[in-house]
């Protein structure tokens, strides 16, 4: 099987926006895509002057509203255009386009002639930009109507579900002249694993233009390049990732891939958003992941369908790496426990946490590993969180004490928080991707006030400075985020991974 080809999405009004972008990133690309409903009026006049300009094959795409693109003008001065570039073609054919996009509707026979006599590929394409489209197979042949055309399918997923189904019907094609794309964030696997999925191309947008395309859900060039090596998945990449929910930023797929590249693994690390940890799971089982970390909210529940697990998960009761045996049967682990403490230590310069008193912010599966390691450092901690039954139930495993989150200035919780504050850990999700001050909303600790001296440390590492890490600094506290906890959990999740040391 060919590689697929990597094919530059251009949105830019003018043909040289177009091009000035195309040269920033022509080494990452096999294929432009001139999107002609982007450009100006006075530009579409011109669009056959691009291939000759741009020096590589390109695709002609002139999407209407309801396929997502911007062309408004209806049909007739749609076919006029296509028509018009087509009139002009040329002999020669590197000066013409090399692919030209149709969609499953629109049938000018004359049209589809002249491309076929100047050898342009015609992709004939299909978009559901509300729902999945399950019957993939049935589709393909339906879009496949003469044997010069190239069928492309682009849906917008529900659900992880909806991915797994396109991969589950894609082993059923028996051809690599298809396009297959699940869209939005959902669909990134569909993306990084057009190997898998056998297609012709796979399409991304310049990080100066997604925002123009951002319900595609394209990757940018660099990232698909550099961070997954596109270039170097075949069927036979091993294949780990990350599951949780939204997971809308991790950074473990640049510390795993770059493992993978320093030591030569033909692996590749990628995001599997999933609502519910049950989706992650089929879709690893079907298209056959060897190992991945679970991140929240499924740190709890991954562990109802894990075949069997390290005492240290029995313990804490949560996991956040698992990993397919030889026999086929997944096994659980928590890495958690020993990154945190490492960082942990490495931050405040401590051996142990003898003599301090440790307020745990959270109850879920990130707090339950903090908790271990707290108590194996024996530090002594107090478990503060929204429903106290979690807090309490957390708390009396390590015969710790327990309280509700303080939800007010002058909440009975303050005076346990001010008691143990040497250490303040925060465990759960508030703050993350969130640049805004502080507030009840983005701050669990909103209404403790730091006296200054304590020692804050938030498990969130984007952004780099949480709202309650920055009013921690503010009052004069040292202040650490997750960042190092991250490396130090994946270096030991790369080794159960591979058997291979960082």
């Amino acid at each position: 099987m060919e590689q697929p080809k990597i094919c530059l999405t251009l949105t830019g009004k003018t043909l040289d926006e177009d091009l000035k972008i195309l040269d920033k990133y022509r080494k990452y690309i096999d294929i432009a895509e001139l999107r002609a409903d982007f450009l100006s009026e006075d530009e579409r006049l011109c669009v056959k002057r691009f291939p000759q300009m741009a020096g590589v094959p390109c695709i002609l795409t002139i999407r209407r509203i309801k396929d997502g693109g911007q062309f408004k003008e209806g049909e007739s001065s749609r076919t006029m255009l296509f028509a018009r570039t087509l009139a002009l073609t040329d002999d020669d054919n590197p000066k013409n386009f090399a692919y030209i996009d149709f969609e499953e509707d629109f049938h000018i026979p004359c049209l589809q002639d002249a491309a076929v006599a100047f050898g342009i590929k015609v992709i004939r394409s299909f978009h559901d930009m509300k729902n999945p489209v399950r019957n993939i197979r049935e589709k393909i042949e339906m879009l496949k109507q003469t044997g010069f055309e190239i069928p492309k399918i682009a849906f917008m997923p529900h659900s992880l579900d909806d991915v797994t189904n396109l991969f589950e019907e894609a082993e059923k094609l028996d051809d690599d002249n298809h396009i297959l794309i699940a869209m939005g964030g959902l669909g990134l696997p569909s993306r990084i694993l057009s190997a898998r999925l056998r297609n012709y191309l796979t399409f991304v947008s310049p990080e100066e233009t997604n925002a123009k395309v951002a319900n595609l859900g394209h990757m940018d060039p660099v990232t698909l390049n550099e961070t997954y090596r596109f270039k170097s998945i075949d069927r036979d990449t091993a294949v780990y990732g990350i599951t949780g929910w939204p997971l809308e930023a991790t950074l473990s797929p640049q510390l795993h891939n770059a493992g993978f590249k320093e030591h030569n693994l033909n692996a590749v690390y990628i995001p599997f958003r999933a609502e519910k940890f049950e989706q992650a799971y089929h879709l690893a089982n079907v298209i056959g992941v060897k190992g991945m970390s679970v991140t929240v909210p499924h740190k709890e529940a991954v562990l109802e369908h894990i075949f069997s697990c390290e005492e240290k998960v029995d313990i804490i009761g949560s996991s956040n790496t698992i990993v397919r045996g030889k026999d086929g049967m997944w096994r659980a682990y928590n890495t958690d426990a020993s990154g945190f403490a490492r960082s942990l230590l490495e931050f405040t310069g401590l051996t142990s946490l003898a003599g301090k008193k440790v307020s745990i912010i959270g109850a879920g599966g990130a707090a339950k590993a903090i908790a271990y390691a707290v108590k194996k450092l024996h530090g002594k901690a107090c478990i503060f969180n929204r429903t106290v039954s979690k807090a309490k139930e957390l708390a009396e495993k390590y015969g710790f004490e327990y309280a509700r989150l303080p939800s007010e200035p002058y909440d009975e919780s303050l005076r346990l928080a001010k008691k143990y504050n040497n250490i303040i850990i925060q465990t759960t999700s508030k703050g993350m991707g969130c640049r805004a001050p502080a507030t009840a909303e983005n701050d669990p600790w909103f209404y403790y006030k730091f006296s200054g001296k304590e020692s804050v440390f938030d498990i969130v590492y984007v952004p780099e400075t949480t709202p309650i890490m920055y009013r921690a600094l503010e009052a004069g506290c040292r202040i650490c985020n997750g960042y190092d906890m991250l490396r130090y959990q994946g270096y030991d999740q790369f080794e159960l991974f591979t058997g291979v040391k960082y």
